[in-house]
Order: C-alpha cells, then sequence, then structure tokens
C-alpha cells in the first residue's frame, strides 16, 4: 500500500504538488527541486504532457523521484496512446514500483506545441478507470486474464467550478461505478463552489484533495483564464487582481491561495490539498510556512 494510500485511509489531511517534468533529457533541476519538495509534501504529481506540450515522460519522472526515496503520483492520460500502449505503460509503471495513479482523458494536441499531432483518444478517463481496476484484478481490458495482480492507488480528476454543474456531478458518479478511489480537483477560487460540490461528494464514500493554485501575477491569471482548458477563473477575482500593481500581486496570491487552505482546513471540506505552483519550490515553501504561522 502506497504511503498517500495509507494516509488517507487513516483520515490524515494530505499535500502533494505538482511538477511539470522538463522540456529535455536535462534532468538536474528537477532533481534539486524534488530534493527540496520531499521534506515538505506527502507525494510528487507528474503531469503527462499538459495542453498538450511535450516533456519527458512523466512514468520516467516518476521512477527519478522513486530513486530519491519521493512518492510519486504518475498522471496518464489518453490523448497519446491506444489502449495497448495504456496497459503496457502501466504494467512497466507498476514493475518499477508506481503505485499512485491520476488518470484524465488529456487535453487535445491543438492546444500544445506540436498541433499537427494526431490525437488518440482510444477510450476516455472513465474507461481508463475500468482498465486500472481490471488491473488490480489480474486482468486486461479485453478480460484476458495476467499473470498477476497491479496494485495501484488510483484516482480522476473533478471540476466543482463547472457551470452548470450537473453534467460534472454526473461524471464525478460514472467515475466512481468505474472504482476512481479519490478524486483531485480542478484549480478552486471559491470556496462556495467548493462547498457545494463537497455536499454531494460527502454522499459517497471517496477521498477529495482540492486543487490550489499559486497566482503570482497578471498575465499567469490571464494565461489560466483564458488557455488553460477546464480552469474557471471568475470574474471579480480578474478585476481584483488588475486594480493592483504589479509588485502586490504575488504577495496578494500567497495570502489567497492561504485563506483558501484554511479555510478548507477549518470547515473539514477536504481530505487533502493539491498544491499547483507549475514547478516553483520556493512558491510552495512560502505557501506551507505561510500556514504554518497562521
Amino acid at each position: 500500500m502506497s504511503n498517500l494510500k495509507k494516509k488517507l485511509m487513516n483520515g490524515d489531511f494530505v499535500i502533494t504538488v505538482e511538477i511539470t517534468p522538463p522540456k529535455g533529457p536535462e534532468i538536474s533541476q528537477m532533481v534539486n527541486k524534488l530534493q527540496e519538495l520531499k521534506l515538505l509534501v506527502d507525494a510528487v504529481n507528474f503531469t503527462d504532457n499538459p495542453s498538450g506540450k511535450m516533456r519527458m515522460c512523466s512514468l520516467a519522472a516518476c521512477k527519478i523521484s522513486l530513486d530519491l526515496g519521493f512518492e510519486p503520483v504518475l498522471q496518464m492520460t489518453c490523448r497519446d496512446r491506444n489502449r495497448i500502449g495504456i496497459q503496457s505503460d502501466l504494467l512497466g509503471a507498476h514493475a518499477l514500483g508506481i503505485r499512485n495513479l491520476l488518470v484524465m482523458t488529456g487535453d487535445h494536441p491543438i492546444l500544445g506545441d506540436h498541433k499537427e499531432a494526431k490525437p488518440v483518444y482510444d477510450i476516455d478517463s472513465s474507461i481508463l478507470l475500468k482498465m486500472v481496476n481490471n488491473l488490480n484484478r489480474g486482468i486486461a481490458l479485453n478480460g484476458n486474464e495476467l499473470n498477476g495482480k497491479t496494485d495501484f492507488f488510483y484516482g480522476a480528476v473533478v471540476n466543482p467550478n463547472a457551470d452548470p454543474l450537473m453534467p460534472q456531478l454526473k461524471r464525478f458518479e460514472q467515475k466512481l461505478k468505474m472504482g476512481a478511489e479519490f478524486f483531485q480537483t480542478q484549480m478552486i477560487f471559491e470556496l462556495a463552489l467548493l462547498e457545494k460540490f463537497m455536499e454531494h461528494a460527502g454522499k459517497f464514500n471517496t477521498k477529495v484533495i482540492a486543487g490550489i493554485v499559486i497566482i503570482r501575477s497578471k498575465k499567469m491569471l490571464h494565461y489560466l483564464a483564458s488557455k488553460v482548458p477546464g480552469v474557471n477563473v471568475p470574474k471579480w477575482l480578474i478585476d481584483r487582481v488588475e486594480k493592483l500593481k504589479e509588485d502586490d500581486v504575488e504577495k496578494f496570491g500567497l495570502n489567497f491561495s492561504a485563506k483558501l487552505v484554511l479555510d478548507i482546513i477549518d470547515k473539514k471540506l477536504c481530505h487533502g490539498i493539491h498544491i499547483i505552483a507549475f514547478s516553483k519550490v520556493e512558491e510552495v515553501k512560502n505557501l506551507l510556512n505561510f500556514i504554518k504561522l497562521k
């Protein structure tokens, strides 16, 4: 059993962080970041070519993290592989010692840096969850028996910011039926929307980790609002940040994220937080230190 699963099952509040693998073979910077982060959080989540932009594969990054003694979460998308390739990669990941999975459909290549790339999307994230459930029972997706069983702790993504919310709730329930053991939310900006979602999620026996992004500039916030699929930045927040001096945005972003986290903890809304700092280790450290002081 992975340490992340053990903590969540024991009712502990977990903290994970997101790292984007390097855009090339050089890993020294990533290794340095992992060395710092492993003392601060419970697990590191490696993205799988986010926004359709080519990076080192998340599987290799997970193995590097394991070798450093830092528990990883492998992101696996449906965009770039068919059902044969995905199962093959998952069996390989398990053989290497990777136990935590976060599965998703994946952003279309047209959004990325290889717009001419052909998307695969042989299956969607719900079928991918069923696939992992099968592997944990020693069965391939086609029903053929394997020579052993995997032991993955696997979750899916959910977007409490969706408007309307009902289709997202139906997807949430579908993913539960397919076997999802935990959920990681899209970036949270409004606590009320998370509360509304958790009223529904609380009816089910599952764990929810809230996505927390650290705003550091006006440019970054506009990029999230206009370029990142699934991210819903409220207009009031954009207007508020626009009124600030550029030098004050970073301080505001830290305070804003910290208040969200403290409210989540105080109201016992979720079972953990997932910090999205776009591989900026110093920002993660600042946020966690700020929360401890409060």
